[in-house]
C-alpha cells in the first residue's frame, strides 16, 4: 500500500518561507508522479505542484516564483519549497500521489495532510 506522511507545517508570517516534507512508501513514480494539494477552508482542493518521473515539475500559475518541488528518490521523499508567502497560501497541503500514470493525471493518493498558515 502506498503511505504518505507530511510535515513541516506551521505558522509564519506574510513574507517568510516553509518547506514541506513527504515521506512516501509503496509508490513507484510514474509519468503523473507526485504532488502537491492545498485546501483551505470553504475551498475546492488545488494542485499547487507536480513533479513527473523524469524530473518534469509544473507550478500552479499563483505560486510560480515562490514555491518549488523537489524530491529525493533515495529517501523517498518529496518536498515543497515556499518562499515570499502569502495569507492566501494558508490552507491544509497534502501529498499526493498519482496511482497511474498517463495522458491524463489523477493525483489521487493522499496523505493526511499538514497546516500551512500565513498571517499578515
Amino acid at each position: 500500500a502506498v503511505m504518505l506522511e507530511e510535515s513541516g507545517g506551521g505558522s509564519v508570517q506574510a513574507g517568510g518561507s516553509l518547506k514541506l516534507s513527504c515521506l512516501y512508501s509503496g509508490y513507484v513514480f510514474n509519468s503523473c508522479g507526485m504532488g502537491w494539494y492545498r485546501q483551505a477552508p470553504g475551498n475546492e482542493r488545488k494542485l499547487v505542484a507536480i513533479i513527473r518521473d523524469d524530473g518534469y515539475t509544473n507550478i500552479a500559475e499563483s505560486e510560480k516564483g515562490r514555491f518549488n518541488i523537489s524530491r529525493d528518490n533515495e529517501k523517498k521523499m518529496l518536498f515543497l519549497h515556499m518562499e515570499n508567502l502569502k495569507p492566501e497560501d494558508t490552507g491544509r497541503y497534502y501529498c499526493a500521489a498519482a496511482e497511474k500514470g498517463g495522458r491524463w493525471c489523477e493525483y489521487n493518493l493522499l496523505g493526511q495532510g499538514t497546516q500551512v498558515t500565513v498571517s499578515s
